[in-house]
């Protein structure tokens, strides 16, 4: 039976204390550029989005401010749809699809929707290509009251603040080999916890929200995206990563429970993206081209059989 590698830091069933977290964060290193590769990507969504800087991570304030766009043409009446990208900063499709999407957007969905968009909410775990925060926090199971990392906190704040209904949450993610190499073995080794090994499935696949599937939603996006790239199937189990399927391609999570980003809003329309850019059946533009098709198809089935109810 397969088993996920030990981890070099701390003592098996111990969890990690101040000192393991010190050793882990030394061994991270810079290895690509925010300012360089995503932040000066903002200019190119000027035409049609207003840039608004929402804070900056304390432990690096001048290296990692934070931005979301948010629609010039904005209209109270209509229904605004929340896009996030880079929660986990190591999965560079959401972040680039995002901005692929502002850049890219149709008239007559601008004409039809508000947006708020966060590309890249942990932009040190983008340059360090991590899961992680430096505090060896996990972003994307940190939204809740009380939390503690800097990233999930300052997208909650900023959504409180602008007082907004939103109709739907898209939160652009990836699904990596690295999942099983590094993060998940880290995972297990800072709380001391054993997990049994999945394999990471060759594909794209979605996740809802269990309180709230919206199968038929869920379902229409998967058939969009299926015409840009291949949908993981599932094991011999009908699971996907040890959850069992509700349809092709699709399993669900308890958004708020876990503390997930797709939990941050009541939208009643939420989706969690992942992409596998590890498969030899893609590259990166074609990883980017189906986040952007999934925001496309989500928006699609809104203006087809919500808003004209």
């Amino acid at each position: 039976m397969k088993k996920l590698l030990d981890y070099p830091i701390g003592t098996p069933g111990k969890k990690w204390g101040a000192a393991e977290k010190v050793a882990w964060r030394a061994q991270q290193q810079i290895k690509r550029s925010y300012k360089d590769e995503v932040h000066s990507e903002f200019d190119t969504v000027a035409e049609h989005f207003e840039l608004i800087q929402y804070g900056a991570l304390s432990y690096a304030p001048n290296d990692y401010p934070l931005f979301l766009f948010k629609s010039k043409l904005w209209q109270e009446e209509r229904p605004t749809v929340l896009v996030t990208g880079g929660v986990h900063g190591y999965e560079t499709s959401g972040v680039h699809g995002a901005i692929r999407f502002a850049k890219t957007v149709e008239a007559n969905l601008l004409s039809q929707f508000n947006f708020i968009i966060a590309p890249c909410v942990s932009p040190w775990g983008y340059e360090t290509i991590n899961r992680w925060n430096p505090n060896a926090m996990d972003p994307n199971r940190s939204f809740y009251e009380g939390s503690t990392a800097e990233e999930s906190t300052a997208l909650m704040a900023v959504i409180s603040s602008l007082d907004l209904e939103f109709i739907a949450h898209i939160d652009l993610h990836e699904t990596t080999d690295t999942d099983n190499s590094e993060f998940r073995p880290a995972l297990l080794a800072r709380d001391a916890i054993q997990d049994k090994y999945t394999d990471i499935p060759d594909g794209f696949y979605l996740v809802g929200d269990s309180t709230k599937p919206q199968d038929a939603f869920q379902k229409a996006i998967i058939e969009k995206v299926q015409q840009v790239t291949h949908i993981a199937p599932a094991d011999e189990n009908q699971e996907i990563i040890g959850s069992p399927i509700t349809q092709f391609g699709v399993i669900n999570y308890a958004a708020r429970e876990l503390g997930l980003c797709m939990g941050l809003t009541d939208a009643a329309y939420v989706t969690t993206t992942e992409v596998y850019p590890d498969s030899p059946r893609v590259d990166g533009e074609n990883c980017i081209n189906a986040q952007v098709a999934v925001i496309n198809a989500a928006l699609e089935y809104l203006m087809k059989f919500v808003l004209k109810k």
